[in-house]
């Protein structure tokens, strides 16, 4: 049983309302509920979003004693949070980064993630999906390691 910690940064609490033609009309809670159906009852996770750079970077840090990996999506902290790259290195937690959409096919400034090269990769524009993705790349390298 692995156990994964989903972090979500700023604005994915809006997700179903929110430039629903960039991140779909799914809300977390509906994306939340299909990971827990897929990964659930084999999987301990936990789920976590904040708007606070500060307080994902507290998370990651009390996530080093208990999970075996985690998934973010670090909304628009993706192309300027050097702390939050940090703190991903610093807890030396397997990461994979998730984007539900095609960053590079979007505004320039979001073709740059300074998260990404702390973690193990990165998906991106697979909406919700990208998760159970994510969450399946984890798992295969949490086995082969």
């Amino acid at each position: 049983m692995a156990h994964l910690h989903i972090i979500n940064g700023p604005n994915l609490n809006l997700l179903g309302t929110r430039e629903t033609r960039f991140y779909g009309t799914a809300t977390w809670a509906e994306i939340e509920a299909s990971l827990q159906d897929r990964y659930g009852q084999e999987h301990g996770l936990r789920f976590f979003q904040s708007n606070g750079e500060g307080e994902i970077v507290d998370l990651l840090h009390a996530t080093r004693t208990w999970a075996d990996g985690i998934v973010i999506n670090p909304g628009a902290y993706t192309h300027y949070s050097y702390a939050i790259h940090d703190a991903i290195k610093a807890i030396g937690i397997p990461t994979v980064e998730v984007h539900l959409s095609n960053i590079h096919a979007r505004d320039e400034f979001r073709h740059r993630s300074v998260i990404v090269p702390a973690c193990l990769g990165q998906i991106s524009g697979f909406g919700g999906q990208g998760y159970a993705l994510a969450i399946a790349a984890l798992l295969q390298h949490l086995t082969a390691t």
